[in-house]
């Protein structure tokens, strides 16, 4: 465990893990998904996981030849303790829930927020564009997963930003007055958004210690 926290066991190195976990990106949208981050300590850490193997740098196929960064296969090996350690540090009393959230991790927390039991039966396909970014999630089986891109046949698509997308999740604002003023446009099976909304519950705060 020891040798883990050496190789990743950095703040930031976990949160750039995170930020590849569905799949390569290039520096600048890196450094805009982890707000607070400067690109001399970017630099320093996708240095500090290249070499350690976590992360390789590569150039894309023309036309776009842009230099991207992704898991190694043995770092998206990561994956299960990333989600684990979200899904641990969501029933922190002091869990900052209001803080700002980039597309993939607001993405990835459903997946740590997942309820199976809430899910039994459904089969359906979703299609998210957050933020113009497109996302596909598949519910079967009491299982779901996550892939970034397009969807030909979903049963229902949402196109809305991480704002709308939290109120979606968090409150019963209804869905009406979200298509109505613009910040949510639906396509597809409604039913299947309102049951779609209700699978990702908030887990309750741990509770404190007793005194000694």
């Amino acid at each position: 465990m020891a040798h883990a926290l050496d190789l990743v066991g950095e703040r930031w190195a976990l949160l750039v893990v995170r930020e590849l976990l569905l799949g390569p990106k290039r520096f600048t949208d890196l450094l805009a998904g982890l707000p607070g981050a400067s690109p001399d300590m970017l630099t320093q850490r996708l240095r500090e996981l290249t070499d350690a193997q976590v992360v390789l740098r590569r150039r894309l196929n023309p036309p776009s030849a842009s230099w991207v960064y992704e898991l190694t296969p043995w770092g998206a090996e990561l994956a299960p303790t990333v989600l684990g350690l979200a899904r641990w540090a969501s029933r922190s009393p002091s869990m900052p829930y209001d803080a700002p959230l980039s597309v993939d991790s607001l993405m990835l927390s459903l997946t740590a927020l997942f309820d199976r039991r809430a899910a039994a039966g459904l089969d359906a396909t979703i299609a998210i564009h957050l933020s113009g970014q497109p996302f596909r999630l598949r519910i079967t089986g009491g299982e779901l997963s996550l892939t970034r891109g397009e969807d030909d046949h979903p049963d229902a698509t949402l196109v809305t930003d991480q704002a709308t997308l939290l109120s979606l999740l968090r409150t019963d604002n209804g869905l009406d007055g979200m298509v109505e003023d613009g910040s949510l446009r639906i396509v597809g099976d409604r039913a299947v958004v309102e049951r779609f909304r209700r699978l990702f519950p908030l887990p309750a705060p741990v509770e404190p210690a007793p005194d000694a």
